[in-house]
This record gives structure tokens, C-alpha cells and sequence, in this order.
């Protein structure tokens, strides 16, 4: 892949002006774009969107001052990859320059469909952790999915369940919600396929990470509607470190939080007498230190290796 100095550093500071696009939304890593110029919808049709990862990074539900180089690239890459592998209907239609995307963004950016999106978080859990393992340690459930006694941090789940949440506005926090609150929001047949898509989806990667020596205990996706083909199709970025839970095989061992293949080095320092900042209060994270930067870097960038079998360069 060639890369421009701004594919290999992409700021987030402001949007970039991209030729031929209109900057329309940004979330908390990416940035969406639509044709503006014919030549553009000539080239690669009026209904999709350029989505651009930036290097930004969340946590606790603020935006962080500080980036993370090359995330931008890797959750994208990465993604790519895994649309390849899963089996399932997915949004991209393009992710090079010669297929029309800027060379502004390349490697960092797809063309994808338009779709309208379902507003619910589709996650699936094959092992107890995080908000999973809050609920269970106070009811027994996850979601109103009743589990066995005696399950610690860590624990593997006999069957992966389907676990959603509420999608909340940036800077806000997802909740999650049970299976009948998803029929409510978008009818029985719809969130029937969606839970069936999310399970089939974690079912396929979870082996496939396995027999590269991760475990994946969580992960969430999102879909949406395609007014063209009229299928429920996936959306968003897929079974990246910010979108999932990857663990060491190596080294997994139920009882005890899990090393894991994300921005847990972030959230630790932030929550850690060093960064002196109380995530309960208004005051925003401080800059991270240049040594937690590298280090989240370098997890991101050993998961994609160890996924994909590819060097990131």
C-alpha cells in the first residue's frame, strides 16, 4: 500500500477537505463524507459515504486529547480483512485510490453503502467480562439471560449469547438492553436476524482467532437497512480492538481480568494516581503520556499481526 504523510498521521484537530467530498458527521473515531462533485458520483455512485477512522481514541466516554498513530489505519485494514472472512453481507465497495477513494485517506478509509442503521449495538458474548460480569455478580443475568452459578471474570460461556445495547450520543454511555426492548425498537423479524447475524458472526471469528492463538470474548457490530438489495447488511467497522475483546491464548486464565489487545493501558492510566483525574467528575482526561501511547499502539498493531498473519508497515 503507498501512503501520503497524511494517511500515515491523520489529525483529527479538524475535518480534512477532501476534493470531490462533504464532510457531513463525525464520531468519536470516524469521519463520514458524500460525493459532492458529479465526477465523484459519476465515479463511485451518489448512495454511499467515505468513512475515514481518524486516530482518535475513547474511553470512559470522552474524546481523548491525545491520538494514537496509525490506529486510524489498522481498525481499517483490519476490518477489511475480516469482511473478507466472515461470510455475510457487509457494506464496503471500495477501499483504494484507483476505486476512488482520496489519496488524502488512503489506507484509513472505505467507500461503503449507504444504509440506514439500526439503533442498537448487536453484541455477542462467549465469555463473562466487563458490564457482562457487573450484572451477573448482582442478578445471576446478562440482559435478562439467566447463566449458571459460579462463573468468575473470564469465565467461557457454554453457548455465546446475544447481548445488546442502546446506542447513545457521543459522550454518553451505551446501555445495555434486553432482547424484548430490541423487538420494541425495530419488530420481531428484524431482531431475530440481527441476533442470529451477531452470533453467526462472533461464532465464525471466534475460531478463526482461535487458530491464531486469541481468544475473542466479546465483540460488537452494527447493521442496517440497504434500500437497494432490501437486506439487513453490516455496518461500521468489524471485530477490531475497539470493537471487541481480544485475549492471549497463551496466558488466559479464568478468574482474573485478561491481559487484553486494546486501549486497557489508556483506561488504567487514566484511572491510576498518576494521571490525577476522577472519571466521575466534568473535568476532561489529561493528555497521555508518551509511553501509554506507544504502548496502545503497539498492542493494536500486534493484534492486526496476529489475526491477519500480515505485517503492518
Amino acid at each position: 500500500m503507498s501512503e501520503t504523510s497524511a494517511s500515515r498521521g491523520f489529525s483529527s484537530a479538524s475535518t480534512l477537505d477532501l476534493p470531490g467530498w462533504t464532510h457531513v458527521y463525525s464520531g468519536k473515531v470516524r469521519d463520514l463524507y458524500e460525493p459532492a462533485d458529479e465526477s465523484v458520483k459519476e465515479s463511485v455512485g451518489q448512495d454511499c459515504v467515505l468513512v475515514v477512522a481518524s486516530d482518535r481514541i475513547s474511553a470512559y466516554d470522552h474524546v481523548l486529547s491525545s491520538e494514537i498513530p496509525d490506529k486510524g489505519r489498522i481498525l481499517t485494514q483490519l476490518s477489511l480483512w475480516w469482511f473478507g472472512q466472515l461470510g455475510v453481507e457487509h457494506h464496503v465497495l471500495a477501499s483504494t485510490v484507483e476505486e476512488g477513494v482520496p489519496a488524502e485517506v488512503e489506507g484509513r478509509a472505505m467507500i461503503c453503502k449507504k444504509l440506514d442503521m439500526f439503533p442498537v449495538e448487536c453484541i455477542a458474548r462467549g465469555y463473562l467480562t466487563g458490564s457482562g460480569l457487573l450484572e451477573y455478580r448482582a442478578s445471576g443475568t446478562v440482559c435478562n439471560i439467566s447463566l449458571p452459578e459460579g462463573l468468575v471474570d473470564g469465565s467461557r460461556l457454554e453457548h455465546a449469547i446475544f447481548t445488546p445495547s442502546a446506542k447513545a450520543a457521543v459522550g454518553e454511555h451505551d446501555e445495555n438492553i434486553t432482547y424484548d426492548a430490541v423487538v420494541a425498537l425495530v419488530g420481531d423479524d428484524i431482531a431475530a436476524r440481527l441476533s442470529e447475524l451477531t452470533l453467526k458472526i462472533y461464532t465464525t471469528a471466534e475460531k478463526i482467532a482461535r487458530e491464531r492463538g486469541i481468544i475473542l470474548a466479546d465483540t460488537k457490530v452494527e447493521f442496517g437497512y440497504d434500500a437497494v438489495s432490501g437486506s439487513i447488511t453490516l455496518g461500521d467497522e468489524v471485530l477490531t480492538p475497539d470493537s471487541s475483546r481480544f485475549w492471549d491464548a497463551a496466558t488466559y486464565q479464568p478468574g482474573q481480568a485478561q491481559p487484553s489487545y486494546d486501549k486497557q493501558y489508556v483506561r488504567d492510566w487514566l484511572t491510576s494516581a498518576e494521571s490525577g483525574w476522577d472519571k466521575a467528575s466534568d473535568t476532561p482526561p489529561p493528555a497521555l503520556p508518551a509511553e501509554v501511547v506507544e504502548r496502545t499502539r503497539s498492542r493494536y498493531v500486534e493484534a492486526y499481526e496476529k489475526i491477519t498473519g500480515k505485517t503492518f508497515a
